[in-house]
């Protein structure tokens, strides 16, 4: 007889989900959204942050109940299907921050005249819009991860609109999207 130990290894801890700060295995997690940088080690997405030890960005931090006591974390239960619907409308907030930043936050940041009309940031600042637009797509890679999962274990994608939406937005701003056209 021949043992095929993935199969049994998936059908062992298949729907476990991992603490990452315990490393328990358990059905269910408790999420929650936390400011404190002694938790940003547990929270599943990262953040464009210049010094982690000292962001205060709020951020969703996920593990299991006793872990959350220890952090003094206010959260919820979760399964796998309600972390990653929380995980991607994370991502989806980041993703819209980053539209409104290029659409006109950054003239507030680099304190372009209001009189003036409007320029483009990568004609003002070209190093900032790197930046950004960096971030933006290393946020888009992470969105279609997320779309990904949901489209595999053939769960119904959260708002599914909300991409198109995104992306005419973007489009419209004059911008590439790896999310579509």
């Amino acid at each position: 007889m021949q043992i095929d130990w993935d199969k049994t290894l998936d059908d062992i801890i298949g729907d476990k989900l991992s603490c990452p700060k315990c490393g328990s295995l358990n059905t269910q997690l408790v999420a929650g959204y936390s400011r404190s940088p002694a938790t940003s080690e547990y929270a599943p997405r990262t953040h464009n942050c210049k010094n982690p030890a000292e962001c205060d960005a709020r951020r969703l931090v996920i593990v299991c109940e006793p872990c959350a006591r220890d952090l003094r974390l206010r959260s919820q239960p979760v399964d796998r299907e309600a972390m990653m619907t929380l995980l991607v409308n994370d991502c989806r907030k980041d993703l819209e921050d980053c539209l409104d930043y290029l659409a006109d936050y950054w003239q507030e940041d680099l304190d372009v005249d209001p009189t003036e009309p409007a320029p483009r940031l990568e004609e003002v600042e070209p190093e900032v819009f790197a930046e950004e637009d960096q971030w933006r797509k290393q946020l888009e890679e992470e969105y279609l991860g997320y779309h990904r999962w949901f489209r595999e274990s053939n769960t119904r994608i959260p708002n599914a609109g909300w991409r198109s939406e995104y992306v005419e937005e973007i489009m419209g701003l004059g911008y590439k999207s790896l999310l579509g056209d």
